[in-house]
């Protein structure tokens, strides 16, 4: 039997529930809505009017303005997911010799629950008499209550806590991978561990962090329920649109031209970072304070689109990468025991923060 015909259920399954659902919204999107009809689609006269609809006001319009600070949101998500995952995978992967199917057992316990649930939990963490208000009033951190609902701080949490694992996963693989040998011989060259890591463990790990960036900013930008329930008015994701264009509006013409949009992107954001990538790569090539200036620049752009073009936006962009750089180098200049310790701190703050957020969710299934 030829080998491909091995392949040949896997592909009649991507293209019945990939391929097909995608070449639909596609060609809704050049249709128009049926009047008087719930949501029908005629195909009769195809056009570019749904897209004229979509982006009516330019830059200015009201799609334009969700998808920018979508976008935002969803690229801070994707960075903080990967500065918070990468030290967590890094101790499963490299310093601990037992237990890890346990640890990454308790990461995967939120997918034992429903998306919908978990997130609704966040609202008990979240509220103005919640768990985080309540305790830092009690602490004295705070002289008033907290209100991290309805706005975008409440998404970005909910987000970044929705996608974590999606970040970690991919990236134990890669380190739980990585021949101990490579990491000794870099030792036995003298170098340092800031330069053994810089050197060695992080190039090897590349395919990790790439894979976690896309598992987790694709499904991100899309995604709608977090902000419906955590952002309130204040926290429209480019998701919302589409919803709300096939669910209350019944115009799915003009929602499938909004998804279309997106998706495309959502490809112009992955096209320019691979090209960044590959700039940093050649840059490498011509020597490794080239291409630290070429990753150093992407940053700031990307830390201003986020943040905004401001002076101050500048400074908090440089602060910020100015913490995950001396963070890295103060770590690798403790004893090894030090770091390790302040790494396993982090990690289980993250991880009593998960389970809690989990028993939340569970204990909460007539929401």
């Amino acid at each position: 039997m030829p080998r491909f015909v091995l392949a040949v259920p896997a592909w009649a399954w991507w293209v019945a529930f990939f391929v097909v659902p995608v070449v639909l919204v596609a060609a809704a999107s050049f249709g128009r809505k049926i009047p008087g009809s719930a949501g029908r689609v005629s195909y009769s006269s195809l056009s570019l009017d749904n897209y004229r609809d979509a982006l009516e006001g330019g830059f200015s319009g009201t799609f334009a303005k969700v998808l920018v600070q979508g976008m935002r949101t969803t690229l801070l998500g994707t960075l903080l997911c990967l500065l918070i995952g990468f030290p967590i995978a890094y101790l499963l992967a490299v310093k601990t010799q037992r237990g890890k199917g346990i640890v990454l057992a308790l990461l995967a316990v939120p997918f034992f629950t429903n998306f919908l649930i978990r997130t609704l939990a966040w609202r008990i963490v979240l509220a103005p008499k919640g768990l985080i208000s309540n305790t830092l009033l009690d602490w004295g951190i705070i002289s008033s209550r907290l209100n991290l609902l309805d706005n975008r701080i409440g998404v970005q949490i909910g987000v970044v806590y929705n996608y974590l694992p999606l970040m970690i996963f991919p990236l134990f693989v890669a380190l739980d991978r990585l021949d101990p040998v490579l990491r000794e011989g870099s030792k036995d060259l003298f170098a340092d561990r800031l330069a053994t890591f810089r050197q060695v463990t992080l190039p090897l790990a590349r395919p990790g962090i790439v894979a976690g960036l896309i598992l987790v900013f694709v499904p991100l930008a899309g995604d709608y329920i977090t902000a419906n329930l955590l952002g309130g008015t204040k926290g429209n994701m480019p998701g919302n649109l589409v919803a709300t264009q096939f669910t209350q509006s019944q115009n799915p013409p003009l929602g499938a031209a909004v998804a279309v949009i997106l998706v495309a992107g959502i490809l112009g954001v992955l096209g320019l970072a691979f090209l960044v990538g590959f700039a940093v790569r050649l840059a490498g090539g011509i020597s490794p304070r080239a291409a630290a200036l070429v990753a150093l620049g992407a940053a700031i752009m990307v830390g201003l689109f986020v943040f905004g073009r401001s002076f101050k936006s500048l400074i908090i962009v440089l602060l910020l990468i100015g913490a995950v750089v001396g963070g890295a180098a103060l770590l690798a200049e403790l004893p090894a025991r030090s770091g390790n310790g302040l790494m396993w701190i982090w990690s289980a703050l993250f991880t009593a923060g998960v389970l809690g957020i989990a028993v939340a969710a569970f204990g909460r299934r007539d929401l």
